[in-house]
Parts: structure tokens; C-alpha cells; sequence
């Protein structure tokens, strides 16, 4: 499983674990019982699971994007720290406290979580594995906001091509590839996620638009790096880049631009301590 497949499980948590750093309570959650070893080296791929219980399994996870998925960060918003963190991997197996799940009520056995319980979990995860990394990591960061070139998502002029999901039967799910996303009930800030993603930029949602949507999504990512401007000659290569996909199948433009964005500086961070 690669790299970039497997980090986007988190888009979901990304979203929900936005601003929940500074709503973190004076006396922080925390992980009961947190094992942190090296991968086993015929381990390859990367994959992530988070159980009802609040609790915690990555495999063969780079200390990086530890940190990303904690405070609920793309790559390019996290600054600073050691060149060993985009090296080396760790395993990350963790419990909470028994009793000390999410304050909703766990959905029913066969029926799927609610946005907000989701929310609510997503949230409390991230705050535990902020607590861990602190603990076991000794990591120490902080936030700047900085001006800096950001894609700023738009209507096209002839209207957007989403389809409108009027009553949702159940939470959004999105299925992503290499050049590829499909999106089944969700809100516009999902689609934000996945183009952030593709761009390696901040996307600013411009387009007004709410409620929920299904869309499928299909570029070349060989050319995600092109000028944002779809009329531009492409090279001879299969497939649109993500600029003109998004204009020619969704119905919506990325414009070069600059805004406020915010990041975080890693001002220490060690190996970690023992188990």
C-alpha cells in the first residue's frame, strides 16, 4: 500500500480535528496503555485503524505524520524538526481508559456513526495522541499563521456539476486512488481536503456552495503541479491535470492566490522514550 493512499484514510479526521488543539481541556485526554516500537522491516505499506474505544493502531507510520495526523495538519503545514522524522517508522498500538469513551452514546451495532459522533471521536483521538507524542516523544510545538500562496476554489461560470444530496441516508464516505476521488454525501469541506491534498497547497472554499454532495473526480497527477489555469497547454500525457478536472467535471476552478494560513513549528521533538 503506498504512502499517499494510505495517509488519506485521514481525510475525514483531518476535517474534524481542525481547531480542536486550542479547545483542548486544562487537564488533556490521554492514552491508558500506549506501546510505540520499531516496524517489522518486511512491513511495507502503511495502514491505520481507530477502534469505538478511542484507542489507537498504526503501522509503520513515519514520526512526521505522527504529528500530522495529531493536530490535524497536510504536510506542507507542519515546519521544522529533525530530518530523521520523514524517516523513520514506528508502530503505534494504544487503549483508553476503560469508561472513558466519547461522551455520545456509541452507535448501534449496524448502524453506521452520526457526523457529529464521529466528530466527537475523531476529535478525542487526536487529543490523546497530542498527549503521547508530548510524553513519549517529548515533542514540543507552535503555531504561526503565515501569508502564503493558497488555491482558492471557486464556481465556474457554468455552474457547478456536483450533485446536490438532498436527504443523506447515512455519514460521507469518500474512496481514493492515485489520481482519482469519489465522493458520496459530503459537504464541500471533504472535496476542500482532497484538492489540498492533489495541490499540495491550501484550498480556500470560495464557492458558497453547502449541503451535501456526491462527485467523482479523475486527473492526472503527473501534472498536478502545473500553473492553476486550465486553458494552458498541457503536455502530451494521459489524462487532465487536477486543474482542468476540476473545471471540466466538477464545474469548479482553483485560482492562484495568498491568504493566512495557519502552521505549526516543531521546536523539539526526540526518539522515543521506552515502552
Amino acid at each position: 500500500m503506498g504512502m499517499q493512499k494510505s495517509i488519506d484514510f485521514v481525510g475525514a479526521w483531518i476535517l474534524t480535528a481542525v481547531g480542536a488543539w486550542a479547545q483542548t481541556a486544562a487537564t488533556p485526554l490521554k492514552f491508558e496503555v500506549a506501546s510505540i516500537k520499531p516496524p517489522d522491516p518486511s512491513f511495507r505499506g502503511v495502514s491505520s485503524s481507530r477502534d469505538a474505544g478511542e484507542g489507537l493502531d498504526i503501522r509503520n507510520v513515519p514520526v512526521r505524520n505522527l504529528i500530522t495526523l495529531a493536530y490535524g495538519l497536510r504536510d506542507f503545514q507542519l515546519l521544522g524538526g529533525p530530518s530523521w522524522i520523514d524517516t523513520e517508522s514506528y508502530d503505534v498500538t494504544a487503549k483508553a481508559p476503560i469508561g472513558e469513551g466519547s461522551p455520545l452514546q456509541a452507535a448501534p451495532d449496524g448502524i453506521a456513526e452520526s457526523m457529529e459522533q464521529r466528530k466527537t471521536r475523531f476529535q478525542r483521538v487526536s487529543e490523546r495522541l497530542r498527549s503521547l507524542l508530548a510524553d513519549r516523544f517529548g515533542l514540543v510545538v507552535h503555531r504561526e499563521e503565515r501569508n502564503q500562496p493558497v488555491y482558492l476554489l471557486t464556481v465556474a461560470k457554468n455552474g457547478p456539476k456536483l450533485v446536490r444530496v438532498p436527504a443523506p441516508d447515512g455519514p460521507p464516505r469518500k474512496e481514493e486512488g492515485r489520481g482519482h476521488s469519489q465522493g458520496s454525501a459530503v459537504p464541500i469541506e471533504m472535496l476542500v481536503a482532497t484538492l489540498s491534498n492533489a495541490t499540495h497547497l491550501t484550498v480556500v472554499d470560495k464557492t458558497g456552495l453547502t449541503g451535501r454532495f456526491d462527485y467523482t473526480l479523475n486527473w492526472n497527477p503527473a501534472l498536478q503541479y502545473l500553473n492553476a489555469n486550465p486553458d494552458s497547454p498541457a503536455p502530451d500525457s494521459f489524462g487532465p491535470s487536477i486543474f482542468t478536472a476540476v473545471q471540466e467535471q466538477l464545474g469548479l476552478r482553483l485560482e492562484s492566490g495568498k491568504a493566512p494560513v495557519e502552521v505549526v513549528v516543531i521546536d523539539r521533538v526526540d526518539h522515543p522514550s521506552a515502552n
